[in-house]
């Protein structure tokens, strides 16, 4: 298994990247072809569509930035890590908790979950 701590920056990496063409290679890096993406808001399949989702969020949010909360843990082909999204260097007011599956070391499946939405958001 490739180390959590590193699966989960380049997650949030990727979340971050705003240039397509760099946040495509991205997911094609770390992503399988056929990863799926699904939280309470919104549900993806293939890099075509969690690039559409990334691209969404960063058009929703502008001025934020996700970065994690916390250290990444795993066993096996499970990892775990929580993140924020805000404003830079701020405590953001969006957090959630993402479990995600591996497939030889690339994202396979990610299960975000929610932990503190404002009512605005």
């Amino acid at each position: 298994m490739t180390d959590p701590a590193t699966i989960a920056r380049i997650y949030i990496a990727t979340w971050n990247e705003t240039d397509p063409a760099r946040r495509r290679a991205l997911l094609d890096a770390s992503w399988t072809h056929d990863a799926l993406y699904v939280d309470p808001l919104m549900r993806g399949q293939g890099h075509d569509e969690i690039d559409g989702l990334i691209a969404a969020v960063q058009q929703r949010f502008p001025d934020f930035r996700f970065s994690l909360i916390g250290e990444a843990d795993g066993h096996g082909d499970q990892i775990r890590f929580s993140w924020q999204l805000g404003p830079e260097g701020a405590d953001g007011p969006i957090k959630g908790t993402d479990f995600a599956r591996l497939d030889q070391g690339r994202l396979r499946e990610v299960n975000g979950f929610l932990d503190q939405v404002p009512a605005a958001a």
